[in-house]
């Protein structure tokens, strides 16, 4: 069995809304961008976000290691690299060097029942 990577080297996350902060522990308020790498090499992420009332920030690069996950947390500037302002509506592209997997998920604690929300990114065909 060879080790080729499944996945898309472009995706797209249209709806992106970091919730306002709240919560405790481990149930506070934020997003996730799941990114998967099943290939046999490292790949190189670029990240770009978009808004409805100002420019693109574009190019928040991380890396992927071959055969891993890297969970990012939107709501960490530190893990993004750019801090996301809360409570604005904003959509992302993943771009990547290998084929990935993008998923994405957000956690708002804002009401008793608590609501999760995870879709996979759209795959763009490149």
């Amino acid at each position: 069995m060879t080790n080729q990577a499944e996945g898309h080297y472009t995706w797209v996350v249209p709806d992106g809304w970091l919730p306002p902060e709240g919560g405790e522990g481990d149930l506070i308020n934020h997003e996730s961008l799941m990114l998967l790498n099943t290939g046999g090499k490292s790949a190189i992420v670029e990240i770009d976000i978009y808004f409805a009332d100002r420019e693109p920030v574009k190019g928040l690069k991380l890396q992927v290691g071959a055969e891993r996950i890297n969970a990012l947390r939107l709501d960490s500037p530190e893990e993004l690299g750019y801090k996301l302002p809360r409570a604005t509506q904003y959509a992302l592209r993943v771009r990547s060097t290998e084929k990935i997997i993008v998923q994405y998920g957000r956690m708002d604690v804002r009401q008793a029942n608590l609501a999760y929300y995870c879709t996979m990114a759209h795959p763009v065909d490149n």
